[in-house]
């Protein structure tokens, strides 16, 4: 056969050879090749094409050159080069591709063209890759035509510069014969057809992308083993067997007859796109990209289009959900942010009912709570767009704000812990005001401007984020934003500027990609492209052709206007530059004038897309129309849109559902742009609007069309092998939806935008589309997960509880524990495979009450009794979870549980509680909840009963009866037969001491039998042996096979000792706790029958109560075998701790209660809860935990419930429970982390808000707030959740970066300091001709200081400089800050009289100081104003400005010259508000709290100004020292972060505090929040102007800029929240703010002290920022104990180390200008009104001696410490070793001039000395005498004579 067909092909050829003469020279080729390994070997072998790849050795190189050479000289014009797929491709797909075969081939075809031969390049041969194959099978699958069109889209970039003539197919008839195998067998035949399909893409891929280059070729050989045919340019071939092939190739025509019928028809089918000869490419019109992609499907008939595609969508497609930042941000002034167009677009009013985006969804304070629902939905992208005007405030990087920058940075963080990939818009619309102002997108000056701010955020994202968009929808920008003017900056141009705006934002872009490919790129491996929205749009009437031009038409003047520029050649559609050319030729004046690209900018477009981003929403049908001279979209393009009236209307005039257009659209998208590219289809925004008073959560609208239009885009994907790679939906939440507002809503999560909170609540849509995500596609994955084996051995016997037990060293360790030690937070984390888990319960969720065959429950028949339960509630709907375990599903995920626990309805499942009654719908109930609970790798723990008996069986008595024994049995063998393999933690029964107590017992829950003495304990008995057989059941018949584990689940509150220094107090607390948990715990876990403390007690009660026997049951020595050891691990339930005090309590009648002989009370430190009983101590944890530990023998310990109630108006902002967590879960981390406590799981109660028992849905214990008024049950994460879910994330509690310590030191030359002040230790209160004070007078008026204490002797300072300058000396301070008494210097408060006894006490104290080498700070004033001015008015009288003046005069004109550094007024805060608005501090005044506050500052403002001014004018330059006034202030935070009320309130807290008197100093006047506030308030009041005083200009001038520093006393930081008081007036209802503290704060011995050392860091930053960076001293800080005293301080050892630490940090890290440090305070005074109650000292003051002695607590040695190191050294350093130990009373340098009290007598203090000693003598003469007689006395008269 073979010679016969080389003579016809010979034959063929000298026909050829004749015809070609009409042929031109250049269409004439001389083919040699291929070359292959066995060719250089000589021999004749030929080649396998598809598995090509030449040698690419020197030597072999070499040889085959000599070879090219002599064809070449022998006419050969062209080489045969087969590239391997495979080879090159190695998986078959773009992702990776081989290097060294790139390289191989580059090699072979660089040597061809140096040797004269031009390569003809054969892609492939024709069969699929296998790993390919492997995947999507042959080409029958469309997904293989796309790769195989990436694949030649490489090859044309790798070698198409080396290469002009290409081939794509060499062997397309191996497929045509595996069709005809296939179609024998029945199946389709697709792949020849697909083939050539494919191939015509390519062609126009290759002249498209490279029309300059060269021809490409299909050649289908061995159709008759020898003949190839050629599709474009044919010809034949004849072989010569030498060591190549050799062809010959010309053009001809008419060979039609030549070719197979069956090749004919199917090229027929490529359409005119792929001409089969030169002729008919030339006279033949080319159908256009829409016209082919419209005849396609325009043929379908409506079922069959709409028919939907049960299938999966690609593996590793990216599903994915949008927003935008000015959307939902808010923020819209936050740190700075600039104002964009939006911004002012709706505070112009143009939007919607006057809505504005200024907080929106509140975004920028809730990120976390975005995440949050992100992972609920499963996406793994997130496509979000950056705020320029965040960023850039002016749209210039020379505004850069770093707070924007740091926002974004969170943002992509926190997505990439969750494991969602950022997709980042650069710009959504929201241009910066800045740049508008100065023509926005019509200047060409933006180009740049955006090219600056795309580089800074690749500069500074792209190592996180490898997805860009330039831009979003910028036909929306163009078309609305400068044509239409109905979006901003409302330029109404269509005729230049939208389309220059056009023109800017594509050199824009492809200038921000350029910066990326150029400089990014290599490095980052991101992808840059653009999103282009765009409708389908098919013609009005099809059979009219114009019609069919217009819809194209429309096209290219939406979407083509910009897809064209970038896809396809660098400049506008040709259909769009004609009609638009032809429009202005024929109108008298320009109806549009579009901007022409130069050569240089095509070229810089062009290409400029690594993906196509598509929006698309609806579809339109179109009509010619003649648009005349008109400018605007439809009048230029000469077309109308239309709408179907079948199609399905939104909430949007411009949107309807047209679902069958998106899988139109990507066709046409990618054979018109992206078949040329190359590039992926990304649908980057999908959705529909609903409406706002609509049903916002049971979205149906959103669903059906989701649902239609993901299943369009898989229609493409899978059946037209579109390259489609991402799906987003538009939007994940609720938004402003520009000029609509909120009007028009596209969330998946409905947004309240009436509630601060802005809450976000799953719509069923989000359910609907996590399902699509986790299905892929359509196709459920129903294969359920295997959990993994446990291990657990049987427990081993431990011998019965002693009374009180051992455990009691629980007791002795921790109940003496002082508040620090109890309290101090404890930083660390859990083990990796710590179960953090969430529960819940079925009757309290599941509802369904008698659905599907489920039997009534006890629960059931009780809630639905009225009267039972708190407003007649009831669980027959409760959370409705029996229909919503998707939804209960996506909190989980979105928490990220490891473990979720909840409970069977027995019921359910068995509905008359026999097996007989199974009810498979309940089981299978089951099994969903199992198996998507594996599929999300969370592990279920289940627990068999939870209260709900089936009615049935306690219709039968229930647990009275002992049959319930083995039907329990039955049930739980039913269970762990059927859910076993999937389930390993189960628990028999939850809480059976409620069961057998509340419901037996008190009567209060179902059954309802109320018999206390006896029933509880038959109940629990019998409770006690079923548990025990289900045990032995699992133990025997399922743990080997299934390798689970099985306990009891217990609950207990911690007992803490009313004294636990009393032995009768810890048999009490030990009793409560062996009658709650020891009840059931100590048979299971120790020795199989009851502790014998409750033995003891029951039988002992039963004997005075005239029983024979104990009314608790005993066991036998079976059943207590049988009992024992059955548990796998401690499963334990706590909420709360209470204090037991014995008490020996009634014996009639009987009763389990009075049987404890014992009384509960709450601890006195406890926080109340929505559930009186339920208070939250955290404490108690800890020691519950070890209490456990050490009664029974140290087992693993799972708790499982731990959580706390709020009531019905907490809805989301659930403070206390975010305090609960954050509180308990840290004590469980001490139980382990510090006392070893093997703690393997915590888990939360509850999911979710539920029925709460008999509360029914008054309280909420939920992380998940659930509207039970709302028929849907939705369901809404509340803070708490959040947290919880860090917590989580974090395993624990790991140390914050800011609240470690850091090493270094302080700038030389600190001042080292501490402080006091007159009135609080001087005392000498009439001594020496001083007047009285307005304090004298306050502490000497009742009920104003505590416990009476006045300061008439205080310290006694006034008396004992001495002392006290020793103190200081032992401190080392540098400095010591005082203050002068006015009333002791001048009496009266004016100079007619200056007392010079008072006056010379200062001199002596300075003397004193200078003498040892410390420096004096003096105050001025600290608050001890003279009564005498009180009684004139005071610091409201304005003439106490000048009386205090002429004050500072007196005192710098006497101590000017040695003191140097001046302090005018301490804290005028407290003066103003505490003395003259509340009252509780001197002069006491509260009856004028909106006005008097505000005076007084006003003139204490001016009062300081004054002494500045006179110390600045007249002292300053003799006396060289420096004067400022010193300002108190805490810190505050929001009490909820992610509230911007909140947070607002915080900034109020702080404007009113520090800024009150800051602002006028620093800066010149009071602060615009305060001013603002006040006037309004007060004009809404009805007063004529502003409460707050008004300073003059003059008065501003004076007052601003009087500091030489900034002085400051800070102690702590409050959480402030927004309070509304309505129309009161005062300062606190003006400041519109709460303030409380974290329960996680240490406390100190002041109710608002607590320590928070990070809010000092931040308020010195705060200073820093707001006031210039001026040099700040801090003058106080410290911190007070109450209650008997330790002079191991330790809480202040750690206050100052850490608060001191943060200082450092403020000066090192953020350069803060810290001068001096000043600790409060020297020793323990007179703290206000606290009296003496209060300690703050460094030094203990023994008031019990009336000599009040001075004595040193341990924080005197470790401030001296760090003041001798000048900070904090790392490592050993000599100032680390302290001469003196703190502890040491201090050795006294007495001064001659003192006299001391001895005996009862005034004396010099030598004279006391020299007393001192001669008693001291007398007393060792006296000790040496009765020695001596009771020697003697010892001695005999012999012996005595003897001596």
């Amino acid at each position: 056969m073979r010679p016969l067909l080389g003579i016809v092909s010979l034959c063929l050829l000298a026909t050829l050879c004749c015809h070609g003469n009409a042929a031109s020279e250049q269409d004439f080729m001389l083919l040699a090749g291929p070359l292959s390994n066995s060719n250089l070997k000589g021999l004749s072998a030929e080649t396998e094409d598809a598995d090509y790849l030449p040698h690419c050795s020197s030597g072999m190189l070499r040889r085959s050159r000599e070879s090219f050479q002599d064809l070449h000289s022998h006419g050969v014009t062209h080489f045969k080069v087969p590239l391997s797929w495979t080879h090159i491709f190695p998986n078959g797909d773009a992702g990776d591709h081989r290097e060294e075969a790139v390289n191989c081939y580059r090699t072979l075809l660089t040597e061809l063209t140096e040797s004269g031969l031009k390569p003809l390049v054969v892609l492939h041969r024709s069969r699929v890759p296998e790993d390919l194959r492997a995947t999507h099978g042959g080409w029958e699958n469309p997904k293989v035509s796309v790769a195989f069109q990436h694949y030649a889209a490489f090859a044309f970039h790798k070698f198409g510069d080396l290469v002009n003539s290409w081939v794509t197919f060499s062997h397309v008839d191996e497929l045509r014969e595996r069709d005809g195998k296939r179609m024998d067998e029945g199946n389709s035949g697709s792949s020849f057809q697909n083939a050539l399909n494919v191939h015509a893409k390519v062609y126009q891929l290759y002249h498209h992308t490279y029309p300059s280059r060269g021809k490409a070729y299909l050649i289908i050989s061995d159709i008759y083993n020898e003949i190839p045919l050629v599709v474009h340019n044919f010809s034949f071939h004849f072989t010569i067997k030498y060591f190549l092939n050799l062809y010959v190739i010309t053009s001809f025509t008419g060979v039609s007859d030549i070719f197979p019928s069956f090749l004919m028809k199917s090229l027929s089918d490529l359409h005119e796109d792929a001409p089969l000869n030169k002729d008919t490419t030339e006279t033949t019109t080319v159908p256009s990209t829409y016209e082919k992609v419209w005849k396609s499907f325009s043929s379908q008939s409506p079922s069959v289009r709409d028919d939907f595609l049960n299938a999966s969508f690609p593996n590793n497609f990216q599903w994915a959900v949008s927003s935008e930042s000015f959307k939902v941000e808010g923020g819209w002034s936050e740190g700075g942010k600039g104002e964009t167009i939006w911004d002012r677009f709706s505070h112009e009013g143009h939007v919607f009912e006057n809505q504005t985006a200024d907080m929106a969804c509140d975004s920028y304070n809730k990120l976390d709570y975005d995440v949050y629902l992100l992972r609920g939905l499963m996406t793994r992208t997130f496509q979000f767009s950056l705020s320029w005007a965040r960023i850039f405030p002016t749209g210039l990087r020379g505004s850069l704000s770093e707070t924007g920058v740091l926002y974004y940075d969170q943002l992509i963080n926190t997505l990439l812990q969750s494991g969602i990939e950022p997709s980042v818009t650069l710009h959504h619309w929201d241009l910066p005001q800045a740049l508008q102002e100065k023509g926005g997108w019509n200047n060409a000056s933006i180009v740049e401007a955006f090219k600056d701010f795309a580089d800074f955020c690749f500069s500074r994202y792209g190592d996180r984020v490898k997805t860009w968009s330039t831009f979003s929808s910028p036909w929306v920008i163009s078309h609305f934003g400068y044509g239409t003017g109905d979006h901003p900056p409302r330029i109404t141009d269509p005729v230049v500027a939208s389309y220059e705006v056009t023109f800017n934002i594509l050199r824009s872009h492809a200038e921000a990609w350029h910066v990326y490919n150029d400089k990014y790129r290599k490095q980052q491996g991101g992808k840059v492209g653009v999103s282009l929205n765009s409708d389908w749009t098919e013609p009005q009437n099809p059979s009219q052709p114009q019609d069919i031009e217009a819809a194209e038409r429309y096209l290219h003047f939406t979407l083509g206007w910009f897809a064209h520029p970038i896809f396809v050649n660098g400049d506008y559609p040709v259909k769009l530059t004609g009609q638009i050319l032809e429009k202005n030729k024929h109108c008298s004046s320009e109806v549009a004038r579009l901007p022409a690209f130069t050569e240089s900018e095509r070229k810089r477009i062009q290409g400029t897309a690594d993906f196509f981003g598509l929006n698309h929403y609806t579809s339109y049908l179109v009509s010619q129309v003649n648009g005349g001279c008109l400018p605007g979209l439809n009048n230029v393009g000469d077309f109308q849109t239309h709408v179907d009236p079948a199609w399905p209307p939104t909430v949007s005039s411009s949107i309807y559902s047209v679902p069958w257009g998106l899988r139109r659209l990507l066709n046409y998208i990618s054979d018109e742009y992206t078949s040329v590219s190359g590039v992926p289809i990304y649908i980057t925004g999908n959705g529909v609007p609903t409406g706002y008073n609509t049903n916002l959560l049971n979205d149906t609208q959103r669903v059906d069309f989701l649902k239609k239009y993901i299943n369009e885009a898989l229609k493409a994907i899978n059946l037209d092998g579109v390259s489609v790679e991402r799906f987003t939906v538009q939007s994940l939440m609720d938004g402003f939806e520009g000029p609509q507002g909120y009007s028009e809503r596209f969330g998946l999560h409905y947004v309240n935008f009436d509630d601060m909170d802005r809450p976000r609540t799953p719509k069923e849509s989000a359910y609907v589309y996590s399902q699509i995500i986790e299905n892929n596609g359509f196709e459920p994955n129903s294969s359920p997960k295997q959990m993994a084996r446990s291990e657990a051995s049987r427990r081993a016997f431990l011998p019965p509880s002693d009374v009180p037990s051992k455990s009691k060293v629980v007791w002795e360790k921790f109940s003496n524990q002082n508040k620090f030690q109890r309290k101090r937070y404890h930083h660390g984390t859990f083990p990796d495979n710590f179960l953090w888990g969430v529960s819940s319960s079925a009757y309290q969720v599941e509802g369904g009450w008698n659905a599907d065959g489920k039997g009534p429950s006890t629960w059931d028949t009780f809630s639905q009794k009225p009267g039972n339960i708190l407003n007649n509630d009831n669980g027959d709907v409760a959370c409705d979870s029996y229909n919503k375990f998707n939804e209960d599903l996506y909190m989980l995920r979105a928490l990220r549980v490891k473990s979720y626990r909840f409970s069977l309805s027995w019921s359910r499942i068995f509905p008359n509680g026999n097996k007989t009654s199974v009810n498979n719908l309940g089981v299978d109930y089951y099994n969903r909840i199992i198996n998507g609970l594996l599929a999300h790798n969370i592990t279920p723990m289940v627990t068999l009963h939870h209260w709900d008996l089936p009615q049935a069986l306690q219709d039968i008595g229930g647990w009275q009866n002992l049959n319930m024994i083995d039907i329990f049995n039955e049930f739980c063998d039913f269970c762990f037969d059927t859910f076993g393999d999937r389930v390993k933690f189960w628990m028999t029964f939850n809480q059976p001491h409620t069961i057998a107590w509340v419901g037996y017992g008190l009567g209060l829950m179902p059954p309802s039998i109320k018999k206390p003495g006896e029933a509880p304990y038959m109940i629990a008995h019998n409770l006690l042996k079923a548990h025990a057989k289900v045990y032995h059941t699992y133990d025997e018949k399922y743990k080997k096979l299934q390798g689970g584990l099985v306990s009891i689940t217990l609950n207990a509150d911690w007992i803490e000792p009313k004294d636990a220094d009393v032995p009768r107090e810890i048999a009490a607390a030990d009793r409560a706790l062996q009658f709650q948990l020891g009840w059931f715990a100590h048979p299971i876990f120790k020795n199989g029958d009851y502790p014998d403390a409750m033995k003891w007690q029951v039988g002992n009660k039963s004997e005075l109560q005239g029983h024979e026997n104990s009314r608790i049951p005993t066991f036998t020595a079976e059943e207590k075998a049988y009992i024992q050891g059955t548990a796998d691990f401690f499963s334990i339930n706590t909420y709360t701790s209470r204090v037991a005090h014995h008490t020996t309590m009634k014996i009639l009648p009987a009763s389990y209660e009075t049987d404890q002989d014992l009384q509960l009370k709450n601890p006195e430190d406890s926080q109340s809860t929505a559930v009186k009983e339920l208070r939250a101590a955290a404490w108690g944890l800890r020691r519950l935990l070890n209490w456990i530990k050490e009664e029974y023998g140290d087992p693993d310990i799972y708790i499982s419930e731990n959580g706390i109630a709020t009531d019905t108006k907490t809805t989301v902002d659930d403070t206390d429970r975010f305090f609960f967590y954050k509180t308990y879960i840290d004590e469980a981390l001490k139980a382990h982390n510090l006392d070893g406590v093997k703690l393997k799981g915590y888990t939360a109660w509850s999911l979710m808000d539920s029925f709460e028992w008999l509360s029914g849905y008054t309280v909420g214990f939920g992380l998940h707030h659930v509207d039970f008024k709302n028929p849907i049950r939705p369901r809404t994460p509340k803070r708490s959740a959040l947290y919880y879910y860090q917590v989580i994330r974090d395993n624990g509690f790991p140390l914050p970066e800011e609240e470690k310590l850091i090493y270094g030191h302080f700038r030389n030359g600190f001042a080292w300091s501490v402080s006091t002040s007159s009135y609080q230790i001087e005392g000498g209160w009439r001594s020496d001709g001083k007047g009285l004070s307005i304090w004298d007078k306050f502490a000497h008026t009742p009920l104003r200081v505590w416990n009476d204490d006045t300061g008439d002797i205080a310290c006694d300072s006034y008396n004992k400089i001495a002392e006290d300058v020793d103190m200081l000396k032992r401190l080392k301070v540098t400095h010591y800050r005082f203050s002068i008494s006015w009333p002791r210097v001048l009496p009266d408060g004016t100079n007619r009289f200056i007392n010079e006894a008072g006056l010379n006490y200062y001199h002596r104290l300075v003397d004193a100081l200078l003498a040892v080498n410390i420096q004096p700070q003096v105050t001025l004033y600290h608050w001890d104003l003279p009564q005498a001015l009180q009684d004139h008015g005071g610091w409201e009288n304005e003439t106490v400005v000048e009386r205090f003046k002429e004050y500072a005069d007196v005192i710098f004109k006497n101590l000017g010259h040695k003191v140097k550094f001046w302090i005018t007024i301490n804290e005028p805060y407290n003066v103003a508000n505490i003395g003259h608005g509340y009252g509780t501090a001197a002069p006491g005044i509260s009856f004028r709290p909106g006005t008097l506050p505000y005076i007084v500052a006003h003139n204490l403002l001016k009062a300081h100004a004054e002494a500045w001014h006179l110390y600045n004018d007249k002292y300053r330059a003799e006396q060289g020292g420096i004067i400022s006034i010193t300002i108190n202030s805490d810190w505050a935070e929001p009490r909820n972060p992610y509230k911007q009320e909140d947070i607002d309130a915080a900034r109020r807290v702080i404007q009113f505090y520090i800024g009150w008197f800051a602002h006028p100093v620093f800066n010149g006047d009071y602060n615009d929040v305060m001013k603002t506030v006040i006037r309004e308030r007060s004009l809404a009041a009805g007063l004529a102007k502003s409460r707050l005083p008004e300073f003059t200009p003059a008065e501003v001038e004076r007052i601003k800029g009087t500091y030489d520093y900034f002085g400051f006393n800070h102690y702590t930081t409050v959480l402030a929240f927004k309070v509304d008081y309505k129309n009161l007036q005062h300062y606190d209802a003006d400041r519109g703010a709460g303030t409380i503290a974290d329960r996680a704060w240490l406390d100190s011995g002041s109710s608002w002290l607590k320590v928070t050392p990070v809010g000092f860091r931040k308020i010195l930053n705060f200073i820093k920022d707001e006031y210039g960076n001026p040099p700040i001293y801090i003058t106080e800080n410290g911190i007070s104990e109450r209650g008997p005293m330790d002079l191991n301080d330790e809480h202040r050892t750690h206050y100052y180390d850490n608060y001191i630490n943060q200082a450092l940090k403020a000066y090192l890290l953020d350069g803060v200008d810290i001068r001096g440090y000043t600790a409060w305070t020297l020793m323990d005074n007179l703290e206000w009104a606290t009296g003496f109650e209060e300690k703050f000292g460094l030094f203990y003051v023994n008031r019990s001696d009336p000599s009040l002695p001075r004595i040193a607590k341990q924080s005197v040695k470790h401030y001296s410490t760090i003041i001798s190191c000048n900070g904090f050294p790392e490592g050993p350093h000599e100032c680390l070793s302290p001469d003196l130990e703190g502890t040491t009373p201090p050795t006294t340098t007495p001064d001659k001039a003192m006299g001391v009290n001895f005996l009862g007598m005034a004396v010099s203090i030598p004279d006391a000395e020299v007393a001192l000693s001669v008693l001291f003598s007398f007393t060792i003469i006296g000790a040496v005498c009765a020695a001596l007689t009771t020697c003697l006395k010892s001695y005999s008269t012999e012996e005595l004579s003897r001596l």
